[in-house]
This record gives structure tokens, sequence and C-alpha cells, in this order.
């Protein structure tokens, strides 16, 4: 196994914190490099993997919520090993949030692939699913987001904006201009989400320039009711919470879903240009990503 490249090395605190929300940073390398920092919400705070403990770690989480709780199809060595894993983790960053109530466990992961990951052979896990050369093209930096998946029992909002305020602090210090992945909906029978499917095809269809097409041998339309026969407050409040923090940050999606036979999902491909984050987002983050960070 290969080591996991530039992570994030954010000070791990050696007792349980009871701050409610502290943002510090002195950004360094997971493997190497100079940054450091603190994202804190009681006594969970987000990093970055800076072993490969930590990396199996977040493939044991991934492995009990996607396999064991959602009904993934393991493959008998994932199933022996208790590990989701692929080609990409072993040159993509790993997000965590840890609980230090509990020791530093690993309650919340997110992987995050830059272009310069990419170009080390593997490519972007997107590609399997998206036509995504349109974003592949783009001058800029550009990351992938995936395999976000988070505990039980902390699955709720608190957790959900700590990881993004990791999420932002990693795209501000690596000037990241575009992000984009694969999202899911539940269960392999596209009919089942016409309405958010439809909704996100006619109000969050992505600007030609920046589309993302499904593969044709896999592609599944979208446009499956009318626009003008979509509630648009349903459809919204209807989408898993992943998809709605998306959505809110100005994200679009790509042309066409994608059946997940092996994750039991239906996918939709989003991407979000970071120049065009909500004011309140934006302004939130630029303010405490950036404090102490050295160019």
């Amino acid at each position: 196994m290969s080591a996991v490249s530039n992570s994030i090395d954010l000070v791990m605190p050696q007792r349980p914190r009871t701050t409610t929300s502290v943002d510090t940073w002195h950004m360094s390398n997971s493997f190497g490099k100079e940054l450091t920092g603190t994202i804190l919400s009681g006594t969970t705070e987000v990093r970055l993997a800076t072993t490969m403990a930590d990396v199996n770690a977040a493939q044991a989480l991934r492995y009990r919520v996607f396999y064991k709780e959602l009904g993934a199809v393991a493959s008998p060595e994932t199933a022996a090993l208790e590990l989701d894993f692929d080609k990409f983790d072993f040159v993509a960053d790993h997000l965590l949030v840890v609980d230090h109530a509990l020791g530093g466990a690993i309650v919340g992961t997110y992987r995050l692939m830059r272009r310069r990951a990419a170009d080390q052979g593997r490519g972007f896990y997107s590609t399997c699913e998206y036509d995504i050369s349109r974003l592949i093209s783009h001058p800029g930096e550009i990351m992938e987001l995936g395999r976000s998946c988070i505990d039980s029992r902390y699955r709720n909002r608190t957790t959900m904006q700590l990881m993004w305020r990791g999420i932002a602090a990693y795209v501000f210090h690596h000037e990241i201009e575009i992000m984009f992945g694969c999202a899911s909906l539940p269960g392999r029978k596209p009919h089942h989400h016409a309405v958010a499917l439809s909704y996100l095809h006619h109000f969050h269809l992505a600007p030609a320039a920046l589309r993302p097409r499904a593969h044709d041998e896999r592609f599944v339309i979208m446009d499956r009711l009318p626009r003008d026969a979509i509630d648009q407050r349903h459809a919204l409040s209807s989408l898993p919470p992943l998809l709605k923090g998306y959505l809110r940050l100005g994200g679009w999606v790509g042309d066409g879903a994608v059946v997940d036979h092996q994750f039991n999902t239906t996918d939709v491909c989003v991407v979000v240009q970071t120049d065009s984050v909500s004011a309140r987002y934006y302004k939130h983050y630029n303010r405490t990503a950036r404090v102490g960070v050295a160019g």
C-alpha cells in the first residue's frame, strides 16, 4: 500500500475538549509537509488522516455503514477484511471526524481527491459512472468528494457542519475552484425517486461547460416529471441531507443518474463551483479557514 498524499495535520488534543466551537489554523501535510490547526465542536474534532491506521479506521467505518447498515454487496475480500476499500484510497486524503470522549474513535469520514492524486494513474472515481472530461479540462484546481459516511449516533447537524468546516479549510488552503462527486439516493429503483430526480434535473442542472454526463451504458433519465408538476419546496425537503447541503452551497447536478448495484444506490453527479458558495458560508469559512495559514 502506498501512503496517503498531502493531508492536513490538524492538532489532536491529548484529552477530551469541552470547547463548544473552536477554529484555529497552521497547516501541515499528512505524511510529510507543513500545516497545523484545530477545528473542534465539543469533544469532536475534524482532521485529516496522517497514518495508514487512520485510513484503515475510516475504511472500517465505511464498511459498517455501507455494507452492514445500507446493504451494499461485498466482495469476498471486502467481507473478510470488513473494510470498504478501493484503488483510490491510497492516493486520496481522508477527512476524519474523531470523538475524543471515545478515545479518538473515528465517527465520520469523507474522501478528498485533488487533480494531483488523480494524475498518479488512477484517475477519479466518478469516471466509473460519468464523463467528467469538462471538469478535468478546467484549468484551475478541482477536487472530488466521495465515500462520505457518519456513524449513526452522530448523524446530526453539528457533525455535518464540523465536517464541512474541515472541507472548507481544505478548499481554501489548496485554492480549489470546483468540487464534484457522486451523491446518492437510497435503493436501485430510480422510479421511486421520480420527484427528486426531476427536481434536480429541472432546477439544478449544471451549466453545459461544467456538466458531467452519465455514460451511455449506465444513463438513467432524470426528467421523469414535467417541470410545472414539481412542488419545489416538497422536493427539496425530500432529498438526503448531503444532497441538500450541496445545493445550499450553490451546487448543480450532471445529466443522467446511475444505478450503483454494488452500493444499493441511485447516484447523481454533483458539481460545486467554490466561487458561487452562498455569502454566509463563504464569509464564515473565509474568516475561519484562513486564520494563521502560511502562504
